[in-house]
């Protein structure tokens, strides 16, 4: 699924990032909004981690979706 796509589900999506990345709250989720880039700092923020495997793991959430 592409992000034109995620962006538009984003309200449908959000528990399910949610459930990807537990240590994201509420407020986190809906900055994001559906931004990849914002979805990236936000995981790369609350887990400590590096942006490339912060964009790893955004990249395989939308290969499920």
């Amino acid at each position: 699924m592409n992000w034109d796509t995620i962006k538009g589900n984003w309200n449908q999506l959000t528990g399910e990032a949610k459930s990807q990345w537990g240590k994201l709250t509420d407020d986190d989720v809906q900055e994001a909004a559906g931004d990849r880039e914002k979805l990236v700092g936000k995981i790369q923020e609350r887990y400590g981690i590096a942006k490339d495997e912060a964009e790893r793991q955004v990249d395989e959430f939308a290969a499920k979706q």
